[in-house]
């Protein structure tokens, strides 16, 4: 880690820092911002399940206002990828202490976790303009009693045989080594570090789509699979095989898809909606 410090503590643009900085950043240390990243995930733990308790309503589930949405959005993010995102995290709080030292510029690590979130919060704004439209258009075949499974379903299939691809193991090992990401992509500024983040968040989103999709397949306000899908990131992002996990995870998305389309009833934790029962459209929130 000295050595990465010291590599990018030596680059030629980079600028001194002010004083009130420096002090800021000599105070931080692995341990703080470990418990930081720990206690924001726990928080936003909190207050997602506060929000979305009893809200689950299955596949298609309204996603409100605007405002509201990017609300709850930026919350479920934050207490989904901050523990796996906490490896780079740490890394790039440690590089800038030592650049500190060095007489570098400190920019502030939580620059780069706000362009990461960003990232997430570009993608969640996609989902909902898909959504809206789907919506507006209001097709009736989307109907859950007729083929909303096999849009649900079909959408879980598709998120497994990404599972398989070659962008899915780029991005993923991207996410896996973080060091050279720090080493290779740093960027002076509090600019320079928001791009970081949001590059890095591309990265991430590059890799977890899938698994998102999966989400709002399966019921977006769903405590249950949004639980299940943070552990699968959790688990490919940091477990030392991690990335041995993508294809049988792959061959487990296709079978939940093949039994949401078969059998949605019988799928554990899924919520069927009772919208589309009598026969109106099912808002696909995908």
């Amino acid at each position: 880690m000295e050595t990465v410090s010291a590599k990018v503590a030596d680059s030629p643009v980079a600028v001194d820092a002010s004083e009130s900085g420096l002090r800021t950043l000599l105070r931080a240390n692995p341990v703080g911002v470990a418990a930081l990243l720990l206690g924001a995930a726990i928080v936003t733990w909190i207050v997602t399940i506060e929000r979305m308790r009893g809200m689950d309503m299955g596949p298609g589930t309204d996603l409100g206002s605007l405002g509201w949405y990017v609300g709850v959005w930026v919350t479920m993010m934050a207490a989904m990828m901050l523990p796996s995102v906490a490896p780079i995290v740490l890394i790039y709080s440690r590089v800038s202490r030592e650049r500190a030292r060095r007489g570098r510029a400190y920019v502030p690590t939580w620059i780069f976790v706000a362009g990461y979130l960003a990232a997430w919060t570009a993608y969640g704004l996609g989902a909902y303009g898909v959504y809206r439209v789907v919506a507006a258009a209001d097709p009736g075949f989307l109907a859950w009693n007729e083929q909303g499974p096999y849009l649900a379903g079909g959408a879980i299939v598709l998120a497994g045989l990404y599972q398989l691809t070659p962008l899915k193991a780029r991005c993923l090992k991207h996410c896996r080594t973080p060091l050279h990401f720090v080493l290779q992509g740093w960027r002076e500024g509090r600019l320079g570090t928001l791009r970081m983040g949001l590059v890095h968040g591309a990265y991430c989103v590059g890799c977890c789509w899938g698994l998102m999709l999966i989400l709002f397949a399966l019921g977006v306000m769903s405590l249950v699979w949004m639980a299940v899908v943070a552990g699968v990131i959790f688990a490919e992002k940091a477990f030392p095989a991690g990335w041995r996990l993508t294809r049988p995870l792959a061959v487990v998305f296709v079978a939940i898809g093949i039994w949401v389309m078969a059998a949605p009833a019988s799928v554990p934790g899924l919520t069927e909606p009772t919208s589309g029962s009598d026969g109106k459209p099912m808002n696909m929130d995908m």
